[in-house]
């Protein structure tokens, strides 16, 4: 079933595009020229995610912050790689090295949330 296209979706869409970082939901509200309430931009963000459109890290804190996929597919969608979060800034970016995990024979890995957190080269 197609997705609606709707101005909020349109919205957080080209705000995470413009990012060069991930963002977390309230970095995503401060930036719409639009009023959209907390619970729309979950949703949204989540359904991003089914899509295959944008990836979750979840950091430390248990703060989920929201990066878009380069090459990932709604049944494809793979992100083995680690992210790194400045305890200064806040920034939290994708790193680009692909990381291979060989699980057990048996085992289907679903999730890999790899996070590295310290102080990014801008603050350093």
């Amino acid at each position: 079933m197609a997705r609606r296209k709707t101005e909020s979706t349109t919205q957080i869409l080209s705000t995470l595009k413009a990012a060069s970082s991930a963002m977390s939901h309230q970095m995503i509200q401060e930036e719409l020229d639009i009023e959209v309430d907390r619970a729309t931009i979950y949703r949204v963000l989540n359904r991003f995610c089914e899509d295959g459109m944008v990836h979750r890290v979840i950091g430390e804190n248990g703060k989920q912050y929201f990066a878009l996929c380069e090459g990932c597919e709604k049944e494809n969608h793979s992100h083995n790689h680690f992210h790194f979060r400045c305890k200064n800034c806040g920034k939290v970016e994708c790193l680009s090295r692909e990381i291979e995990i060989k699980l057990p024979a048996g085992y289907v890995a679903q999730n890999f949330n790899g996070l590295i957190s310290g102080v990014c080269a801008q603050c350093a």
